[in-house]
């Protein structure tokens, strides 16, 4: 091949490649706004239908129930059906949930149609990142960052864009708006998205790369489930909290979309911390500050609680954003999409199943008693974080 001929492969590659990362990152803000625009309308639900904590949670836990139940058949069936096919159907599968959840009539009816925007979503995580990680071969962590980074602003955008559409209009309403984004975003993969394959066609690429790969996958789990049931716990209570601080509506939609930001923040704070101190460390420090910005956010008043907002969101994501990027390290390269598929499972298991237990906590000693719970489980990671540590050699690098 010649040297125009391989050029001209190598722009036709990263042209594809950044098609796949800009579609794929605008598919991964609008799944996890879907997933956390729920906690603006838990107040406007038990408004409406007089439901418990633990009603509420358990709506949550639906559409987080069937996306994560859903993660590791969908990378199966992506083993013989282009993953783009299966991106396409899901987001357009979750947006028509908020469809039916915008005309239900009933806490039933909008129980399963969370259900149903859930199962749509759970073709995003697991195809999504092996799409990003097979477009930019060897050099696909910083991508990979990117896509990470992108579902938080969706996380920032969505909720606070629901916050305002539901000063100006009805809740079913506002979710009718919010479906039709998602259709257009599934039209936009449609178009734009090169193809993903099969994956059983990179199967022996993959596992050409590396043969073997250290320990401590399980510890790692451990260690995000646990992250993750911190994080849903303590953002299923935070409405309320604020409310009875005195937050009208609008200003609970700031204060999430505040903590999103901030935890947009943390991904790269935090990734740029784990290079210079170790993962240990950044764990232990994101862990300890979660402890203690929960437990200010408890006691202070509205004002100073709501400025320590976007700080907590440092810590309560800069976790996840060292995690992430250590799944490759623990994996044979040929197991790799399944160890993804696997990790999600248990984070987003942990986010339908966190917030229940939690939810219950708060109906028998109430939501202050209940958000401490889930600053005690922050603190229970540092011990896992030690022992994850010796399967990583951990150790910082130089500034």
């Amino acid at each position: 091949m010649s040297a125009s001929t391989e050029a001209g492969a190598s722009r036709l590659g990263q042209t594809q490649a950044t098609r796949t990362l800009t579609v794929t990152g605008l598919n991964h803000a609008l799944h996890d706004g879907y997933t956390d625009l729920i906690y603006v309308l838990l107040p406007v639900w038990q408004a409406e239908f007089a439901l418990s904590y633990g009603l509420l949670a358990l709506l949550r836990g639906l559409y987080a129930g069937a996306m994560a139940g859903l993660q590791i058949p969908v990378g199966r069936i992506a083993e013989r059906i282009d993953g783009k096919i299966i991106l396409i159907a899901g987001t357009a599968l979750s947006a028509l949930g908020y469809v039916f959840a915008g005309l239900s009539g009933g806490v039933i009816g909008l129980g399963l149609a969370l259900a149903l925007s859930g199962a749509g979503s759970s073709t995003q995580h697991p195809i999504a990142s092996s799409a990003v990680s097979r477009a930019y071969g060897a050099a696909a962590r910083g991508p990979l960052g990117i896509y990470n980074f992108s579902g938080d602003l969706g996380k920032a955008a969505i909720p606070a864009a629901t916050s305002i559409l539901l000063v100006i209009m009805s809740w079913r309403h506002t979710l009718l708006v919010v479906a039709l984004a998602g259709l257009l975003v599934a039209i936009s993969i449609a178009l734009w998205m090169p193809s993903v394959g099969k994956g059983a066609e990179h199967k022996a690429a993959s596992a050409s790369r590396r043969s073997s790969a250290g320990g401590g996958f399980h510890c790692l789990l451990a260690i995000g489930i646990l992250d993750t049931a911190v994080r849903m716990g303590f953002l299923t209570f935070l409405p309320f909290l604020l409310r009875d601080k005195g937050a009208s509506l609008p200003t609970n939609g700031l204060a999430l979309a505040l903590v999103f930001i901030g935890g947009a923040a943390g991904k790269f704070t935090c990734g740029w911390l784990g290079e210079r101190v170790g993962t240990l460390r950044t764990v232990l420090i994101t862990e300890g500050g979660t402890t203690a910005l929960i437990l200010a956010v408890l006691v202070l008043p509205l004002a100073p609680a709501i400025v320590l907002l976007p700080l907590l969101g440092v810590m309560l994501n800069g976790t996840s954003s060292v995690l992430y990027g250590t799944v490759p390290e623990l994996t044979p390269a040929h197991q790799t999409e399944r160890a993804f598929a696997l990790f999600y499972t248990g984070t987003i298991g942990s986010g339908a199943i966190a917030p229940v237990i939690y939810g219950v906590l708060g109906d028998a000693l109430g939501p202050t008693l209940a958000t401490t719970a889930t600053a005690l489980t922050a603190l229970a990671i540092c011990p896992l974080a030690v022992a994850l540590a010796r399967h990583l050699g951990d150790r910082p690098t130089a500034a």
